[in-house]
C-alpha cells in the first residue's frame, strides 16, 4: 500500500511558496530591490515592459551573489541562527523570494565581482536550471524575469490591467526609493524613463519623486528619545487629500503599514482638516531591532512593537510639536479685539442716521400691522430662506400648493423640464446649505445637494467617453501643469479619453503637459488642480473596477469636480440641479451606491405626528 503522505517535490513548494512572496508584479519588483540594496548598491535601475507581466530587469552596481546557491529556498547569507532573527537590519532574510520568483517565470541572472574579468549567467525556468555558463557582464547583478506566472496561468488571469499592475509596481518603487535616499534609482516603462532620482539628502529625494510642488508643502519633524529616534516631514494640513495618498511610515529603512501609528499622526491634524481628509507624511523610525518583530507577515509589511503605545504618543506629540513650531497650528490673538476689526468705511459716503424701530411690534398679534416682508423671504419666488412670521409662512405655502403643476400618479420622482419656468410654481428650500428641500403631490423629497452634483457629472462623463464629439471650455492662457512621471505617462496613457471628456493637453516635454481646454464644470478651477484630483481619485479607485477604464474615469471625474462644500444655492439653480438629477438614468443614488435623495410621504409625516 503506497504511502499516502509524501513529501512535495521541490518545484511545487517552491510554487506554493510563490503564492504567498510573488502576488503580482509589483511583488517581485520590491523582492529585487530589495536584494540590490542589500548587495550594498549606489546605483539601481528598474526595467518594466507591459507593467512586468513581459519583463521586469533590475540592474545594480553593488556586490555578486552566488548564482547557483541564491535560487534554493532558505538559501540566505543575512542570518545564520534563529537568534540573529531578532537583530535584523537588512530586507530579505529568509531565502524564498528568488526561489519563488523562479518558480514561476523564466529567470535570467548575471552577476560579476569587480575585481574578476568574467561573471555568471545562469538561466532558470520553472524551478528548472536550464544553462550556467561564464559570460561578459558590468560589476554587480542583472536579474531579468520574464513571462510572470507563464506556467500557472490562472494566477495570470487574476492580474489587473496594466495600468493598474503598473500602479502597484510604481507605489513599491518608490518605497524603496523614498526608504534609501542615499542610492540613486531609475525607472522606465516600455522605453519611458519615469524615475531617475541621484542620491541626495530625503527632503530632495522626497521632491525628486513627487514633484517640485512638493518643496513647500513639507514641514520637518524630528524626536529622539530613549525609545524611538523619529525624523521626517509632513505635508501642510491644507495639502490633505481626500484619498490616501502619501503616507509612509519607514522602521529602520523597512516600509511598514500600521494603522495604530497612521492614527497618531491624525489625532495630530485633529481640527485642523476636514474628517474626510487624510494627512500626507513622510516619517522615519529607528529603534532596536530586538524591540520589533519583522517575521509575521511574507511581505514584512506588518511589524510587531514591543512599545507600540508609548511610540504612537512620542509621534502624535512630535508631530503637534511640528505644527505649532512652524506656525500651521491655529492661534489665537488675545491682543485683538474683534470688535474694532473692522473694515474701513469706503470715502465720499455719508451715514445716514439710523431709523427707529417699532419695539411694540408682536408678529403674533394679528391686529397690529406687520413689518413688511424682506425680498429674502419671497418663498412664492422660490426663497431658500424665510424671514417672517410661521402664520405668513403657512398662506405662502398654501398658495403655492394651490396653484403648483402636480405630478402624474405614479411619476412623482419625474420633476418637470425647464426649471427657469417653474420659478414660482414649486416650492424649493435649501437647509444648511446642503440639503435641497422640494414638493411633491404625495410629500416630500431632501435631495443631497454634492451626491446629486455627483450622479449628475458621472453621467455626463459617462456618456461623453462613448461618444465621438467633445465639449472643452478653451482656458484664455494655457496652464502649464508639472507632474511626476507615473502621473505624466498615466495622461498619455489616458490621452484620447481625457480629449473626450473635454481635457485639450499638449505634452510640453519631460514631465510637463500643457492644459488649453478643461471640461466646462471646471471652469474657474487652477488646471493644477483640476489634473492632479482627477489622476488621484483615478488611481486610488477601487479594484474592483479595474477592468473598465472609462469607468473609473467617469467616476474619478464626477468625484473631483463634484462640489464638496456648502454652498448657498439660488433657487433657479436649486431647481436646475434638480431637473438635471431627474433627467438621470438612475438619480436615486452615486455612482457608488450611496443615496442621493429621500423621499417622505405624507402618509409618513402624519404618522410621526401621530405618535407624539
Amino acid at each position: 500500500m503506497p504511502d499516502i503522505i509524501q513529501l512535495l517535490p521541490d518545484s511545487v513548494a517552491n510554487q506554493i511558496a510563490a503564492g504567498e512572496v510573488v502576488q503580482r508584479p509589483a511583488s517581485a519588483v520590491k523582492e529585487l530591490l530589495e536584494n540590490a540594496v542589500d548587495s550594498g548598491a549606489g546605483e539601481v535601475q528598474l526595467i518594466v515592459k507591459d507593467a512586468g507581466k513581459t519583463l521586469i530587469r533590475v540592474i545594480d552596481d553593488g556586490c555578486d551573489t552566488d548564482a547557483r546557491m541564491s535560487f534554493e529556498r532558505h538559501a540566505t547569507s543575512k542570518i545564520r541562527t534563529a537568534d540573529e532573527l531578532w537583530h535584523i537590519r537588512t530586507k530579505g532574510f529568509r531565502g524564498e523570494a528568488l526561489a519563488s520568483i523562479a518558480a514561476i517565470a523564466q529567470v535570467e541572472m548575471k552577476t560579476r565581482l569587480r575585481e574578476n574579468e568574467l561573471g555568471t549567467c545562469i538561466r532558470i525556468s520553472g524551478s528548472k536550471v536550464e544553462s550556467q555558463e561564464p559570460c561578459a557582464t558590468p560589476p554587480g547583478t542583472s536579474f531579468s524575469v520574464r513571462n510572470l506566472f507563464y506556467n500557472t496561468p490562472a494566477r495570470r488571469n487574476f492580474l489587473k490591467s496594466d495600468q493598474v499592475e503598473m500602479r502597484h509596481i510604481v507605489e513599491e518603487f518608490e518605497r524603496v526609493a523614498l526608504a534609501h535616499p542615499d542610492v540613486a534609482f531609475a525607472m522606465e516603462h516600455n522605453g519611458a524613463e519615469l524615475f531617475k532620482v541621484k542620491e541626495s539628502p530625503l527632503r530632495q529625494r522626497i521632491v525628486n519623486v513627487f514633484g517640485p510642488k512638493y518643496n513647500e508643502r513639507l514641514v520637518p519633524v524630528k524626536e529622539e528619545t530613549a525609545i524611538v529616534a523619529l525624523h521626517g516631514f509632513i505635508c501642510k494640513p491644507e495639502y490633505a487629500k481626500k484619498t490616501r495618498g502619501e503616507q509612509y511610515f519607514f522602521v529602520n529603512d523597512r516600509f511598514i503599514k500600521n494603522s495604530y501609528l497612521h492614527h497618531a499622526v491624525s489625532a495630530a491634524f485633529e481640527d485642523l482638516i476636514p474628517r474626510e481628509c487624510h494627512p500626507s507624511y513622510f516619517l522615519y523610525i529607528s529603534v532596536d531591532p530586538s524591540s520589533i518583530d519583522v517575521n509575521i507577515h511574507p511581505t514584512k509589511t506588518e511589524i510587531k512593537f514591543a512599545e507600540e503605545r508609548s511610540i504612537y504618543a512620542i509621534i502624535r506629540s512630535a508631530v503637534k510639536n511640528s505644527l505649532g513650531k512652524y506656525n500651521i497650528s491655529p492661534t489665537i490673538d488675545f491682543d485683538q479685539e474683534d470688535i474694532f476689526n473692522v473694515a474701513p468705511m469706503p470715502k465720499n459716503v455719508e451715514i445716514g442716521m439710523p431709523q427707529p424701530k417699532d419695539f411694540n411690534f408682536n408678529p403674533f398679534d394679528q391686529a397690529k400691522p406687520q413689518a413688511p416682508r424682506p425680498a429674502s423671504a419671497n418663498l412664492g419666488k422660490g426663497g431658500a430662506s424665510f424671514s417672517g412670521n410661521w402664520q405668513e409662512l403657512y398662506a405662502i405655502s398654501e398658495r403655492e400648493t394651490a396653484t403648483q403643476t402636480e405630478f402624474p400618479e405614479g411619476n412623482e420622482e419625474r420633476m418637470p423640464e425647464n426649471a427657469a419656468h417653474r420659478e414660482g410654481l414649486r416650492p424649493v428650500f435649501q437647509l444648511h446649505r446642503k440639503y435641497i428641500l422640494t414638493q411633491i403631490k404625495s410629500g416630500v423629497i431632501i435631495v443631497d445637494r454634492q451626491r446629486a452634483h455627483e450622479r449628475i457629472l458621472y453621467e455626463e462623463a459617462s456618456e461623453r467617453l462613448c461618444s465621438s464629439g467633445t465639449q472643452s471650455q478653451q482656458l484664455l492662457f494655457p496652464e502649464t501643469v508639472h507632474l511626476n512621471g507615473p502621473d505624466c505617462a498615466l495622461v498619455q496613457d489616458l490621452a484620447d479619453d481625457l480629449n473626450k471628456l473635454g481635457f485639450t493637453i499638449d505634452n510640453f516635454g519631460g514631465n510637463d503637459i500643457v492644459v488649453n481646454g478643461v471640461p466646462p464644470e471646471a471652469e474657474g478651477i487652477p488646471a493644477q488642480d483640476v489634473v492632479e484630483n482627477l489622476l488621484e481619485r483615478y488611481k486610488h479607485s477601487s479594484d474592483d473596477l479595474q477592468s473598465n477604464t472609462r469607468e473609473r474615469l467617469a467616476r474619478s471625474m464626477a468625484l473631483s469636480l463634484s462640489a464638496k462644500e456648502p454652498k448657498s444655492m439660488q433657487p433657479v439653480e436649486m431647481l436646475d440641479l434638480i431637473d438635471r438629477l431627474f433627467a438621470c438614468e438612475h438619480p436615486q443614488s452615486t455612482p457608488s451606491g450611496k443615496p442621493v435623495l429621500v423621499k417622505l410621504s405624507l402618509d409618513d409625516l402624519d404618522k410621526k405626528f401621530k405618535n407624539q
